[in-house]
């Protein structure tokens, strides 16, 4: 079994983190610095990399809390981030090497927040195998609605009827980057009634992301006689789009201001991306489903993509030690 350098990222190491996360299988524009570190001072960085010699083998875009890692707590999905050279015995290798480093450094758990596989450009769960080996405890599991555009799919005559219905009350639907409209008028006072909660970017935080990653970060504005009704905003990789935020007044229902942005959307917008992830409708880590909104996914013609939660200890490192014959 190879062993491999561990050592945190560095500043310096930013240009070539880059390079690496453009050329890997499994990953997007989240594990860009410049997006992991517009909330820096939220999140302490842990993130690692792993060598072979001089060469780049993978990397691990992570936070710490007390002794804990997190693989990260400011993005929707982490892991070992590799390129498509990656085998399973490799990963085996590196694997047991980040569990060392972690515990020689006096880090008791590492806790990883699985990437769908949606989001991969390769087959890629070579990382998942050697969770399996040491004994990884599945902490949480969320069910994501997704439509693959490459399989014929189906949306419900409720729903066609709610698309007719905004298409007859003359709703009109513009990209545009005007998130504080958006965000002012529809996305915080929802959060702040359902949940008591406000969104995980502040409109500050996600403006400056559009202009970091403009090609990525799309958003939607419904109006209905001149006035804002509904909105969204879409996180675009290379394979997915993903309505990060999505959100409309009380009368959504009425109107079908949601109904028609979402067809608008699937069928106008984005019918190259294999696929189209509404994501979870999950509450209480996974423990709660909320039928009624998976109801409204699904009557598009999304199904069921489930994203894992494991927590790894890293003293079983030693479990990986025997695998390879």
């Amino acid at each position: 079994m190879r062993n491999y350098t561990v050592r945190k990222y560095k500043a310096e190491d930013y240009d070539n983190w880059n390079a690496f996360v453009d050329k890997a299988k499994n990953a997007t524009f989240l594990f860009h610095r410049d997006f992991m570190e517009y909330h820096s001072d939220r999140f302490r960085d842990f993130s690692l990399i792993i060598l072979d010699g001089e060469n780049w083998e993978a990397v691990l875009p992570a936070n710490v809390v007390g002794g804990a890692i997190f693989s990260h707590q400011g993005l929707t999905y982490g892991g070992i981030v590799c390129d498509e050279k990656m085998k399973q015995s490799i990963m085996i290798s590196v694997f047991k090497s980040v569990l060392q480093f972690l515990e020689s450094n006096g880090i008791q758990k590492l806790h990883f927040k699985m990437m769908p596989s949606i989001y991969f450009d390769f087959p890629s769960d070579e990382l998942n195998y050697a969770l399996f080996l040491v004994d990884a405890k599945l902490t949480r599991r969320d069910a994501l609605s997704v439509i693959d555009n490459s399989k014929p799919y189906k949306i419900s005559r409720a729903r066609r009827a709610c698309v007719r219905r905004g298409q007859q009350l003359g709703l009109i639907i513009k990209e545009e980057p005007n998130f504080k409209l958006f965000w002012e008028e529809i996305l915080i006072p929802n959060i702040s009634e359902k949940h008591s909660a406000k969104p995980v970017h502040t409109v500050e935080e996600i403006e400056k992301l559009h202009r970091l990653f403009p090609e990525n970060i799309r958003h939607f504005n419904v109006y209905y006689q001149d006035k804002i009704v509904a909105g969204t905003t879409i996180f675009i990789s290379k394979n997915v789009a993903h309505p990060q935020y999505v959100s409309g007044q009380n009368n959504k229902n009425e109107l079908g201001s949601l109904d028609l942005l979402y067809h608008h959307l699937i069928v106008d917008v984005f019918p190259d991306k294999r696929f189209f992830d509404f994501g979870i409708s999950n509450e209480q880590n996974g423990q709660k489903l909320n039928e009624g909104l998976i109801f409204w996914k699904e009557s598009f013609g999304a199904r069921t993509l489930t994203q894992d939660f494991y927590e790894i200890s890293t003293s079983n490192y030693n479990k990986l030690e025997n695998v390879l014959i």
